[in-house]
C-alpha cells in the first residue's frame, strides 16, 4: 500500500517520504489482535503529526513511522465484538498509520458515519469533536443558556467547539484573528465573532453581559491573562493546548480573587485507557449529527503525496476547519 512515513525529525519540508509498504495487520498497540482494518478514503491532519516531523510530539514511535491519528473509510474487517462490520462506512481514530491506505484502529474508537457526512467530514470527526465535548462538558462543566469563548476558532477544534457548544444549548463567542477566519466561524455557527486585537477582552465582556462562563483555549500564549479577565464568577478557563507556540503561566492571586478556576482537558490521554468514556463520548455525538448540530467544516484538502504541504499549512497559522488528505 502507498503510505506517507516520517523518516527522520527535520519539519514538514524535508520529514516525510511517500512509501510502499506492507498492509498492516489488524492489530493495534491499544488492543492486541483485536483491531479494525479500515481502508482509508481520507485521513485527518492534526497539531500532533506538525510536532511529530519535528520529534517533538509525547508520542515518538521509532523512526521510520506512519503518521495519522483518523480517517474516515470503509472496515474490512473487525472483530466480532466490535461495533461495526465490513463494508460499512466509518470514522476511526487510529493514533498512528493514519496516513495510509489501509489503517488499523481499536475497536471502541470507530464508529459508524452516518449518510449525512462524507469521509472527509469523518476523518474531521473524532480527535476534534471528542476533544470538544471533554472539553467543554466533561471538564468544563458547560450547561444551556451558559457563554463560552472559543480561541482559535475557525480551526479545527474551534468549529468543533462552536458546534458542540451550541447544541449544548450555549452561547458561543468566537476570537479570530482575521475577517476571513471569522465567516469560517460563522459558518460553524458561532452566535458572535471578535477580532485578535486590541480591546477584544472588553468587547467579550461586553458581549456577554460582564463575562463569559467557559473559555476554551486551545492557542495559550499571551491572551492567557486577558482570557481570565474575561470570567465572570464562578467562570472556567479550560486549556486544551498551545499551538501558539508557548505555554502560559497564571498567577494563581486572580483565580483567588475572582473566583475563578483554570481546568485541564488532555483528551488523548485519558480517553485511550478508559474506553467506556470513548463509546458514551461517541453515541452523544452521533445524537448531535443527527439532530443537525455537527457538520464538520473542511478546509483544504490535499493528496496524499503531498501530505508535507497540508502540515505546513497548519505550521504556518494558515488552516481553516480541518485540513484533510484525500487516500482515495
Amino acid at each position: 500500500m502507498r503510505a506517507i512515513q516520517i523518516t527522520q525529525e527535520t519539519g514538514p519540508d524535508t520529514a516525510l517520504e511517500l512509501v510502499e509498504v506492507p498492509e498492516p495487520e489488524a492489530s493495534h498497540m491499544l488492543t492486541p489482535g483485536e483491531g479494525v482494518l479500515v481502508e482509508v478514503h481520507a485521513a485527518g491532519v492534526s497539531f500532533p503529526e506538525l510536532l511529530q516531523s519535528r520529534g517533538m510530539y509525547q508520542l515518538k514511535p521509532p523512526l521510520p513511522f506512519i503518521p495519522g491519528s483518523e480517517v474516515g473509510g470503509v472496515v474490512i474487517s473487525a472483530p466480532e465484538h466490535a461495533g461495526v462490520r465490513a463494508g460499512e462506512r466509518v470514522a476511526a481514530f487510529c493514533a498512528l498509520g493514519g496516513f495510509a491506505e489501509t489503517a488499523v484502529a481499536p475497536e471502541f474508537f470507530v464508529f459508524a458515519l452516518p449518510d449525512e457526512l462524507d469521509f472527509a467530514q469523518g476523518a474531521a470527526l473524532i480527535l476534534n469533536y471528542h476533544t470538544a465535548y471533554f472539553s467543554l462538558l466533561m471538564r468544563g462543566r458547560l450547561s444551556a443558556g451558559e457563554t463560552v469563548l472559543i480561541h482559535g476558532a475557525a480551526g479545527g477544534v474551534g468549529t468543533a467547539s462552536i458546534q458542540v457548544a451550541r447544541a449544548a444549548g450555549a452561547r458561543t463567542i468566537a476570537l479570530v484573528s482575521t475577517e476571513a477566519k471569522g465567516e469560517v466561524a460563522r459558518a460553524a455557527g458561532a452566535d458572535e465573532v471578535v477580532l485578535v486585537g486590541d480591546g477584544w477582552k472588553d468587547q467579550v465582556k461586553e458581549l456577554s453581559g460582564g463575562g463569559v462562563d467557559v473559555v476554551l483555549d486551545p492557542v495559550g500564549g499571551d491572551r492567557f491573562t486577558d482570557s481570565l479577565r474575561s470570567l465572570r464568577e464562578d467562570g472556567r478557563l479550560v486549556v486544551v493546548g498551545f499551538t501558539g507556540g508557548s505555554i502560559p503561566e497564571v498567577k494563581v492571586n486572580r483565580l483567588l480573587l475572582g473566583n475563578t478556576e483554570v481546568v485541564g482537558a488532555g483528551w488523548g490521554a485519558y480517553a485511550m485507557a478508559k474506553p467506556e468514556v470513548t463509546r458514551r463520548i461517541g453515541a452523544a455525538l452521533a445524537k448531535m449529527i443527527d439532530e443537525g448540530f455537527i457538520r464538520p467544516i473542511i478546509g483544504e484538502r490535499f493528496p496524499l503525496e503531498r501530505a508535507g504541504d497540508a502540515l505546513k499549512t497548519l505550521d504556518e497559522r494558515r488552516a481553516t476547519g480541518k485540513i484533510v488528505l484525500d487516500v482515495r
